[in-house]
């Protein structure tokens, strides 16, 4: 596995992670101190600001996983991948594609995110 496809699933684990101590430790191994997160929908900036953000957006879809579709572009030290939001062992009912810029270190410097399909669109 790359250290790209680790950090895509680092990220996915950390939106599908309940408990807020372990989705800010996982917020933290993939996304910078500084990083930021916007999609059309929300936005957060830090580590632990983007962890909370995403115990927010979990509150909404009770019962639902992500899942990464697909593999990750990369080139220079950007990324891109496709995202799936599904509710156990049901079709997706959101579905997404991500943009990321890496810091040196290998982690997320910024995420922008775009919704490829949403829910009863």
């Amino acid at each position: 596995m790359s250290d790209h496809e680790g950090l895509i699933d680092t990220y996915i684990a950390c939106w599908n992670e309940a408990d807020a101590g372990r989705r800010t430790a996982l917020a933290r191994e993939a996304f910078a101190e500084t990083a930021t997160y916007t999609d059309p929908l929300m936005e957060g900036s830090g580590a632990a600001g983007i962890a909370a953000m995403i115990g927010a957006a979990q509150a909404h879809f009770p019962g639902h996983r992500f899942s990464r579709r697909g593999g990750v572009d990369a080139h220079h030290n950007l990324l891109r991948f496709a995202w799936d939001l599904a509710p156990e062992g049901g079709p997706a009912i959101a579905a997404g594609t991500d943009i990321a810029e890496l810091t040196a270190d290998g982690r997320f410097a910024r995420v922008i995110g775009f919704i490829d399909m949403a829910p009863g669109a």
